[in-house]
């Protein structure tokens, strides 16, 4: 009887690993995606409430992150749920979020002297690229939704193959999660520059009366330019972006409770909470930025191809 290959073993048993290392993946990715759902959508429905839901299209936001923060839970508990209510959720918000951003840019344009005037508009109007953060939960549940999941029947599969289409495989699976890495990192810097774009918008208003209102707003375009050029530095992407990653965590919880003292310090506090969370500094906001900060964190642990 013929004793099986060390190399063809080696193989098969990193082609599971790879398999169940990046099904547990889109499990975070998915629920990730939940999350800033949710965040992002108590943001806009109380934002809406000031515009006191002009119009119908401003409804659908707030549905939506419902929507997709159920589908985000789903997913991370089912494969099915992820390749397919998960996939056609993210897909619809990602477009309303595109439709909102045109809605936001002409309410601006709107305003006397439209874009000649566009720091006072951009500031005064309607934050223009809420929308594309908004969005930016629904592109992660998309690309979750893609992801192959560690239950599915390609790992069992790919154990059975030869000792050559083994390689071949795992080479390709290598360079596919090294792509995907450099994606994420690109995903990484597009949620730190709106994240951050909205802070600046929301603490400009408030004319940075504290310090540490320029925290985000500082690094997030650190975050961001680490990110770009970690796609073609490997090593940045194991040093300096969860680095950064993490202060943007932490930059996000000192935000969250700086928020929340605010609306308890505004006249009447916990005896008119829904008022005060309603006109008061966006409670939610903060998390978004640690949002950011979390999406650079799983992305360090992506494996980079050596091709």
């Amino acid at each position: 009887m013929s004793q099986p290959d060390d190399g063809a073993v080696s193989h098969e048993l990193e082609i599971v690993q790879n398999h169940i290392r990046e099904g547990r993946f889109q499990r975070s990715l998915a629920l990730l995606a939940g999350g800033a759902s949710l965040m992002s959508g108590l943001e806009v429905s109380y934002e809406h409430y000031r515009g006191s839901y002009s119009q119908r299209i401003m409804y659908t936001p707030v549905i939506l992150s419902g929507a997709l923060f159920g589908a985000g839970v789903w997913g991370f508990f089912s494969g099915p749920a992820a390749r397919t209510v998960l996939r056609v959720t993210s897909a619809v918000t990602l477009a309303d979020a595109l439709v909102g951003f045109y809605f936001h840019v002409r309410g601006i344009a709107r305003k006397p002297g439209g874009w000649h005037l566009p720091i006072t508009n951009i500031v005064m109007g309607p934050p223009v690229f809420a929308p594309l953060l908004f969005g930016s939960a629904a592109y992660l549940g998309l690309i979750a939704s893609f992801l192959r999941r560690e239950d599915s029947t390609g790992a069992p599969e790919a154990a059975t193959k030869s000792a050559g289409n083994d390689a071949l495989l795992s080479l390709e699976q290598d360079i596919r999660e090294g792509r995907f890495q450099q994606h994420m990192l690109v995903a990484t810097a597009l949620s730190a520059i709106l994240s951050g774009s909205e802070a600046w918008y929301s603490h400009y208003k408030n004319n940075f009366r504290y310090a540490s209102q320029w925290l985000p707003v500082v690094l997030a375009p650190l975050l961001a330019m680490a990110s770009i050029a970690a796609t073609q530095n490997p090593k940045l992407a194991k040093t300096a972006v969860p680095a950064l990653s993490a202060t943007a965590i932490a930059v996000s919880v000192i935000g969250f409770y700086y928020h929340a003292r605010g609306i308890l310090r505004r006249p009447g506090g916990t005896k008119h909470l829904p008022y005060n969370i309603m006109y008061g500094p966006p409670i939610f906001a903060p998390l978004l930025f640690g949002a950011a900060g979390s999406l650079g964190l799983l992305a360090s642990q992506l494996r980079r191809s050596e091709t």
